[in-house]
């Protein structure tokens, strides 16, 4: 298996093996990347090349990240068509992060996808998140590793999500609690 399997797959990855080297380029990939498009003129014509690069020509013209924007693990994330995520977008996508159509994002939004082992630091725990269809996810929110947003779900400005949240419905908090159904 793959580091990239592996990480996907939540077993326990040490970050200290030889087999970490390739996840390990990866990020550097991915930082040479991001640090084009957060020092490119903002332009869509311009940026938008350079983020199909750092997702492997799996970013639909639809769609768009506004920069500047930190990913670690561009070859881990999917996103669908017609996303819009606005500026300081933070994603640790080691665990793998998929993005539904019609998605929006907010301004400094953190999605996380990695923890460490609380007895050895050098160990990654990863476990995916997925945004489905046409959840919005406010300014600030924060996104902890194996959360699923369910379609039309709404996350609230500055919300911690640590659970699923179901389909049609608003939280916010932290962590963030059911505010109502939609």
């Amino acid at each position: 298996m793959d580091i990239f399997n592996q990480l996907s797959s939540g077993a326990d990855v040490d970050m200290s093996t030889p087999g970490y080297a390739e996840a390990i380029k990866e990020m550097m990939r991915c930082n040479n990347i991001c640090f084009k498009v957060n020092t490119t003129e903002p332009n869509a014509e311009l940026v938008h090349p350079m983020e199909e690069e750092l997702f492997n020509g799996g970013l639909d013209k639809t769609s768009y990240l506004m920069p500047p924007i930190q990913i670690d693990f561009g070859c881990q994330m999917k996103i669908g068509k017609g996303v819009f995520v606005n500026h300081s977008l933070t994603c640790m996508a080691a665990g793998g992060i998929t993005i539904d159509d019609g998605v929006m994002i907010g301004p400094n939004v953190r999605i996380v996808t990695d923890n460490h082992d609380f007895d050895n630091r050098m160990v990654l725990r990863c476990k995916p998140v997925h945004i489905k269809s046409r959840a919005w996810i406010g300014v600030g929110a924060i996104i902890l590793p194996g959360v699923t947003i369910g379609e039309n779900a709404v996350v609230a400005a500055g919300a911690v999500v640590t659970k699923d949240v179901a389909p049609n419905t608003i939280v916010g908090g932290n962590p963030a609690k059911f505010i109502k159904k939609i």
